[in-house]
């Protein structure tokens, strides 16, 4: 799955279009290397996204073409999350 589709689908971003101008932006990493929206997602990948000054780190736990909201958050466990601010 692409990891556009991926971030959208799994709603850790809310649009498709937002997801690839935060590639296109080198914000988004998997395994520690800055990766492209066509990058292909696998189960056990480490993603880490970049939002402003807010950071989050990732385990890619399943792949799913549609998900409803219950169950969008069980594709993914959430490793860190840094935050400046606190």
């Amino acid at each position: 799955m692409r990891l556009d589709k991926f971030l959208k689908v799994s709603r850790i971003i809310k649009r498709r279009s937002v997801a690839n101008e935060a590639c296109d932006a080198a914000r988004v990493s998997a395994n520690g290397r800055p990766v492209k929206a066509s990058y292909q997602v696998k189960v056990g990948d480490i993603l880490e996204i970049g939002f402003g000054q807010r950071s989050m780190k990732i385990e890619v736990l399943q792949l799913s073409e549609n998900a409803d909201k219950s169950s969008a958050p069980a594709m993914y466990r959430e490793l860190a999350t840094e935050d400046p601010q606190s």
